[in-house]
């Protein structure tokens, strides 16, 4: 079965590493215990075999005298019943021992044990058990010479079968067993405090995460409802929370704005489906009578039904134009392609274009002048286009013998502001605060009258958005006309 709570996995794994701690701490200290206490053994007892070998003549007439090893044997074994003596000759075979028929396992000693403990080298040394050869025990010699020569050796097994049968009663008494009792509640006792307090962490984190399940669970509105304990925190876990926080609070104000936006944009497409259908459907039922009654109409009114067609068309184009335009714009890839130009030249190109248009009806493009005006910092065709819409809306809202004003201003070194002003009907101040936004009553009128779109403010405000900056309209009682004014980066540090 799978663990999918943090808690249980760390508790597990916590367990789990208690355990083999503790196993492993018991089982070095066996080992060290019972390294150190054949240590301890083998030292109190190193020089046994020695002075026996030099207060009991073993060796007589250039020989092992085994007849009168008997006596010192029981005498031995009967003072420290835990030892096992045994006379060995110069190559290790045994010669001569105490041990009960059949018990004898071995009769050759290996001698390099008893080499290495003659030599005094560090202890413990485990020598050949004569009864025991699967389990090497500790052991006392000494080198029998005569005349210098090693007539045979001395072997004094220290942990013979009566110390193994008592030092296997150790692990029933009273004391080992308290110890282990002991180790066992210290190592329970560390697994509880550990998986208590491991609770107290990954409880924030259990809050934490059940929170975020009830803000998935709100469809990402509403926030976090975080704990006071968790907003308190001060640690990672805190901080974490604090994060999320800030998270859920943005998450939840940007579903929020795109749905805004999704609703806006399923109203622009309602409406700009309407303004085409309209015209769309005039251009249908004047070519379908042209079709209809081709022969039975006279030319001028086979002339006025092309002409009227061919308007509807027009409009059908600059209202998918500014869509599609609006459209791109609004492409989270584009950027504007920057580069340092005059401002007022092109301020003098787009007024050129209007020229023959404002002529006609009769209103003046006035350009006031300028002097010392820095570059500006911008994209010149998305410029050229904003300043043709603002001009297109004002010659189209200017009465016969109006004016039209263009202004440069610079204040600060780092921008260039940019002012439309007319003398047209102006715009109502209800609408001023919805002006550049899609669902604007404003633009569904221009689309009626103008047969565009009515989204050319709608562009503008996006490529300046582009360019960092932001356009604003004034208007109102007490003003003739409106105003329309941008800020330009100069690209120079103020």
């Amino acid at each position: 079965m799978k663990i999918k709570c943090l808690y249980s996995r760390i508790a597990l794994t916590f367990a789990a590493l208690i355990l083999m701690f503790g196993g492993l701490c018991a089982g070095l200290n066996t080992l060290a215990a019972s390294h150190h206490q054949q240590e301890l053994v083998q030292g109190l007892s190193r020089d046994l075999a020695k002075h026996i070998a030099e207060h009991w003549p073993l060796v007589k007439a250039h020989k092992l005298d085994v007849k009168s090893l008997g006596e010192l044997f029981h005498m031995l074994m009967v003072v420290n019943p835990s030892i096992e003596v045994y006379l060995l000759d110069n190559t290790g075979k045994i010669i001569s021992h105490k041990a009960p028929p059949g018990r004898l396992q071995k009769e050759q000693i290996d001698l390099k044990p008893i080499a290495d403990f003659l030599a005094r080298n560090t202890l413990p040394i485990v020598g050949e058990n004569p009864r025991k050869p699967d389990q090497p025990s500790i052991f006392s010699a000494a080198d029998l010479r005569e005349n210098g020569k090693i007539m045979g050796y001395l072997y004094i097994i220290l942990t013979g079968d009566e110390y193994s049968r008592l030092e296997n009663n150790a692990w029933e008494s009273h004391v080992f067993q308290t110890v282990i009792w002991m180790g066992l509640g210290a190592l329970g006792l560390t697994l509880l405090v550990g998986l208590w307090l491991f609770s107290l962490i990954t409880r924030r984190v259990k809050m934490l995460s059940q929170a975020m399940a009830a803000f998935e669970q709100a469809d990402y509105t509403g926030g976090l409802e975080l704990a006071t304990e968790l907003i308190k925190s001060h640690d990672e876990i805190g901080q974490l929370a604090t994060t999320f926080d800030h998270m859920a609070e943005r998450i939840g104000n940007q579903i929020q704005h795109i749905k805004l936006q999704d609703e806006q944009r399923r109203e622009m497409i309602a409406n700009v489906s309407h303004d085409l259908r309209t015209p769309l459907t005039s251009m249908q039922g004047y070519l379908e009578t042209l079709l209809r009654k081709n022969k039975s109409l006279t030319p001028e009114e086979h002339l006025h039904y092309l002409e009227v067609a061919v308007r509807q068309s027009r409009r059908v184009g600059m209202l998918t134009n500014e869509l599609f335009e609006l459209a791109k714009l609004e492409c989270e890839g584009i950027e504007p392609n920057c580069e340092h130009f005059f401002i007022q030249e092109l301020l003098q190109d787009v007024a050129q274009k209007f020229a023959l248009a404002a002529k006609e009806r009769g209103v003046e493009i006035h350009i006031s002048p300028v002097h010392n005006i820095a570059m500006v910092y911008a994209d010149i065709a998305m410029i050229e286009r904003v300043l043709t819409n603002l001009l297109e809306n004002a010659l189209r809202h200017t009465p016969e013998l109006g004016q039209i004003s263009l202004e440069l201003i610079q204040i600060k070194p780092d921008s260039v502001i940019i002012r439309v002003t007319d003398t047209g009907e102006g715009i109502a101040e209800e609408h001023l605060v919805s002006l550049f936004d899609r669902h604007s009553p404003l633009r569904q009128n221009a689309s009626k009258k103008h047969g565009g779109a009515g989204l050319g403010l709608l562009i503008s405000k996006r490529i300046l958005e582009l360019h960092g900056s932001s356009i604003e309209a004034l208007s109102g009682p007490g003003r003739k006309g409106a105003v329309f004014s941008f800020r330009l980066p100069t690209g120079m540090v103020a």
